[in-house]
């Protein structure tokens, strides 16, 4: 198991890092301040190739594997949260997904457009009453000859007034499968769709969030992903993609901490000496450093299980549970090395630690997390081969 970055890595990794630093850093104060989310950035991200990361070149990729997601995803977050959502949305939980559980037809169909950014994907399975309990969902597709009419609606959508198609998971009407679920992709140019966006977001307000609803809308039956019954599979997994680039961006606000710390600490003076001399301070420091390289060894791996066809539940779990608690950690170290600065949007810490404390919640609750490694430790779960795997890398042309 080797974990050394490749020189196309590092490539991918100052790549993304300049993305951050040109496109996302010299506004992002300003439309997290007015609660505001800028559409050309997704224009701007499909330009730079990034929407493209860890697809394979035969359905319009870049042939990166998926550490290559997962730095890309660090270094976006590290310029900001709602840039990183954009890929853990698009690439993680659309795309991902598609690539692992489409047919052939359905991936050269779809997926050229979403790797080259023409098109950009999201995801729908969070309802008003059905969260963590996603078995819930009340949302329901009946087939109708060749159509599938779905009716119901999704909450708390990343990209939902901007994604030009959705991947939703529904129940099913008057069905013969062993479990009443299905996954479909679907336009957003359906009739019957519509969008609403969510306001008064706590952080990440720099990222659009909405509602979808579905009044008697038809879905040809060829936009089914896998058969009837695999809709809870298809969800499962795709919160594993998607877990891991949340993972990934977690080690992103830990170091954009640093960032903002320790300059802050060897230019603050108290006395006569910079705060930074300070053990209870340099304890704050350590803690960061400590969480950002546990954190990039555990997406590290993850990566590694992604590149090698391994199932990972459990894995990516343990990441984005660990990484996301020392973010939120670090973020409030960060307010509190700042002290009343930090309680101010004059400096970014305030935002890392708004923006960190979502991640507890989206793609799996803490306490969710918490109750999956339990069962693991104590025997209770286990993990079983996928009916269909993604793609190993190196991929094939």
């Amino acid at each position: 198991m080797d974990f050394a970055l490749t020189q196309e890595h590092e490539l991918i990794r100052e790549s993304a890092q300049k993305f951050a630093e040109h496109e996302i850093k010299p506004t992002i104060a300003e439309l997290d301040l007015q609660h505001t989310s800028d559409p050309t950035t997704l224009k701007k991200m499909g330009e730079a190739g990034l929407l493209g990361i860890g697809i394979p070149a035969k359905y319009g990729g870049t042939d990166t594997d998926y550490i290559s997601l997962g730095l890309v995803c660090e270094e976006l977050e590290r310029g900001d949260t709602s840039a990183r959502v954009v890929m853990s949305v698009h690439s993680g939980l659309h795309c991902m997904t598609l690539l692992q559980w489409g047919t052939e037809e359905q991936k050269h169909r779809w997926l050229p457009d979403l790797a080259s950014g023409k098109k950009v994907g999201a995801f729908g399975l969070t309802e008003p009453n059905a969260g963590s309990d996603a078995i819930n969902i009340k949302t329901v597709a009946k087939k109708d000859g060749d159509h599938y009419v779905i009716n119901g609606q999704k909450t708390w959508i990343s990209l939902a007034d901007y994604a030009d198609q959705f991947l939703i998971i529904t129940k099913l009407a008057e069905t013969d499968a062993k479990a009443p679920y299905a996954a479909f992709i679907m336009d957003r140019n359906t009739p019957g769709f519509s969008s609403r966006p969510l306001k008064g977001k706590l952080g990440v307000r720099a990222g659009n969030t909405g509602e979808i609803f579905f009044q008697d809308m038809r879905v040809p039956a060829d936009c089914m992903l896998g058969q009837e019954g695999d809709g809870f599979k298809v969800a499962m997994s795709a919160l594993d993609h998607g877990r891991y680039t949340v993972a990934a961006g977690a080690v992103g606000i830990i170091t954009a901490c640093l960032d903002a710390c320790v300059p802050y600490c060897n230019d603050r003076i108290v006395g006569t000496e910079p705060i930074g001399k300070k053990q209870l301070v340099q304890q704050m420091i350590a803690s960061m450093a400590k969480g950002r390289d546990i954190g990039r060894l555990l997406y590290y791996q993850v990566g590694w299980m992604k590149n090698t066809g391994q199932r990972h539940t459990r894995e990516v779990s343990m990441a984005k549970w660990v990484n996301c608690e020392a973010a939120f950690d670090a973020a409030n170290k960060a307010v509190e090395i700042h002290g009343a600065y930090g309680f101010s949007a004059e400096f970014p810490v305030e935002r890392y630690f708004r923006n960190s404390r979502g991640a507890m919640i989206y793609e799996g609750t803490h306490e969710i997390h918490t109750l999956v490694q339990a069962e693991y430790a104590l025997g209770y779960r286990s993990d079983k081969p996928l009916a269909q795997n993604l793609p190993t890398y190196p991929f094939e042309s």
